[in-house]
C-alpha cells in the first residue's frame, strides 16, 4: 500500500519510519519548506512527491493511507476530509482540539467506514500497559478505588516578542483554523529552539492545543479509563474539579495576556464517574505514569516499568495464557509498541475492523482531558452528562465545547 505523511516535523519523522515497514511512503506535505526538504532526505532519499497543501494529496487516487502528524489544531479537519476522500488514516493524538470536533470525527467515521488508528501507542504495549490491564481484568487488584495519573506539566515562558516569520514557513496556513495571531520568537540559551508559538512549542498555547492535559493525558488518562472498564466498573465521567495554576490571567476561560505560554503549569484534579466507586486524580507533582489502587492491591505503570506486589506475584501465579490477547482484541502482537500499533492498523485495514485505538473509545477518554482543561481555565468544577455529551449547569463552560473556525479553514463535511 502507498501512504503520505502530512506534517513532517519531529513527531512525523519519528513515526513515519515505522509506517514504512508496512507501506510505501510516496508523498510528504508540510507548510514549512525546510521540513519538507529535510524530511524528504531523511525518509525517502529525496524521492518523495512534495506538497504544501494536503488537499492535493487527498485528491490522489493512488494514495491509500495518510499519516496526520500536524500540530493538534489541524488534526480533525484533515482527518475528516481524508475519510471523505476515501483514505484510511493514522492520526497522532490528541485527535481533536475540542469535544465538538470529536463528535464530527465519529460521525464521519461511521458514515464512511474508514479505518482510523489514533497514535496512542500505549494501547499496543504488551509487556507493560496491556499486562497491567490484564492484571486488573483478572481481579488481582480487586475493586478499583483510586487511580492517580501523573502528568509532567511545565510550560513557562517570559514575554515573547513578535518576530519575523522564518523563511519558507507559510505562517497563515500553519495557523489554519485557529485565530489569526503574530508569529513570536525569543532566543533561549537553554533550548536551541527558543520560545515560540510555532513549531515544537505549540502545545503550550490553548489556541493550538490543550497543553499537557491532552498531550500526556491522551496517553495516561486513556490507560486509566481502560483500567476502570477492565475492572468491570463504570467509566462514564460525571464531573471534573480541582485546582490548577497558570502563568497568565483568564477572562471567561480565555487568556488575557497574548505574549507568553498560557496552558496549565500545575494541577490537582479529580474525575468522578457514574458508578461512584472510583476516581481518577490527575496531578503534575507525582511520577509520570498511572498508579492503580484497588481493594486487594496496587500497581504502577509507565513506559519504563510495571511494578507492585500483584506484578511480583505473577512469578508464582502467572496470567492466564489468553489474558493479554483479550485486552488486545486478539489481533497480531508484534515488535515494540509503535510496530505493533502500525501492524494492528494494517490488520484492521485488511479486515475492515476497528483498530485497537479507534476514534470512538479514544474520544470518550479525550473528552475527559478536554473537560479537565475547561475546569482549569474556568477554575471551577465542570459537570458532564455522558448520555447527551453535554456540559450541564454552566453556559460559559458549555460554550467551550466548540470553537469557531477562521474563515477559509472551516471543516468541509
Amino acid at each position: 500500500m502507498r501512504f503520505a505523511l502530512i506534517g513532517v516535523g519531529g513527531n512525523g519523522t519519528r513515526t513515519a519510519p515505522v509506517g514504512q515497514k508496512f507501506a510505501d511512503l510516496v508523498a510528504l506535505c508540510d507548510v514549512d519548506k525546510t521540513h519538507l526538504e529535510e524530511g524528504n532526505q531523511l525518509l525517502c532519499a529525496g524521492k518523495a512527491d512534495l506538497y504544501g497543501d494536503y488537499r492535493e494529496i487527498l485528491a490522489r487516487e493512488d494514495i491509500d493511507i495518510v499519516q496526520i502528524s500536524t500540530p493538534d489544531h489541524w488534526h480533525a479537519k484533515i482527518l475528516i476530509e481524508a475519510m471523505l476522500a476515501g483514505k484510511d488514516a493514522y492520526c497522532e493524538k490528541p485527535l481533536t482540539l475540542t469535544i465538538d470536533e470529536g463528535k464530527r470525527v465519529r460521525k464521519v467515521q461511521q458514515q464512511t467506514g474508514r479505518v482510523v488508528q489514533v497514535g496512542t501507542q500505549q494501547r499496543s504495549s504488551f509487556d507493560k500497559f496491556n499486562k497491567a490491564l490484564a492484571v486488573i481484568a483478572e481481579g488481582r487488584l480487586g475493586k478499583l478505588k483510586k487511580i492517580t495519573v501523573g502528568i509532567n506539566a511545565g510550560g513557562w515562558s517570559p514575554p515573547i516578542p513578535v518576530a519575523e516569520v522564518p523563511e519558507g514557513l507559510d505562517w497563515d496556513r500553519w495557523l489554519g483554523p485557529t485565530p489569526k495571531m503574530d508569529f513570536r520568537y525569543l532566543e533561549n540559551p537553554k533550548n536551541d529552539k527558543g520560545y515560540t508559538n510555532g513549531h515544537t512549542h505549540f502545545r503550550w498555547w490553548y489556541e493550538h492545543s490543550g497543553g499537557k492535559l491532552t498531550d500526556w493525558g491522551a496517553h495516561h488518562i486513556d490507560i486509566a479509563m481502560l483500567g476502570i472498564a477492565a475492572a468491570g466498573q463504570n467509566n462514564d465521567p460525571v464531573s471534573v474539579g480541582g485546582t490548577s495554576k497558570h502563568e497568565v490571567e483568564f477572562e471567561d476561560g480565555v487568556p488575557v495576556q497574548k505574549d507568553r505560554y498560557n496552558t496549565a503549569r500545575a494541577f490537582d484534579l479529580k474525575v468522578e464517574f457514574a458508578g461512584g466507586d472510583v476516581v481518577i486524580n490527575i496531578r503534575h507533582d507525582v511520577d509520570n505514569g498511572i498508579l492503580f489502587e484497588g481493594e486487594a492491591g496496587r500497581i504502577f505503570v509507565n513506559r519504563g516499568k510495571l511494578v507492585g506486589k500483584p506484578i511480583e506475584a505473577l512469578t508464582e501465579n502467572p496470567l492466564a495464557e489468553d489474558s493479554i490477547g483479550k485486552i488486545y482484541r486478539s489481533m497480531p502482537m508484534v515488535g515494540n509498541d509503535r510496530d505493533a500499533h502500525w501492524a494492528n492498523f494494517m490488520h484492521s485495514i485488511e479486515h475492515r475492523t476497528l483498530p485497537i485505538s479507534d476514534v470512538h473509545s479514544h474520544m470518550k477518554m479525550l473528552n475527559v482531558c478536554h473537560l479537565a482543561g475547561i475546569c482549569c481555565r474556568l477554575n471551577r468544577t465542570i459537570f458532564w452528562d455522558q448520555a447527551t455529551e453535554q456540559i450541564t449547569g454552566d453556559t460559559v463552560a458549555a460554550s467551550m465545547l466548540h470553537r469557531p473556525y477562521r474563515a477559509g479553514f472551516e471543516i468541509e463535511m
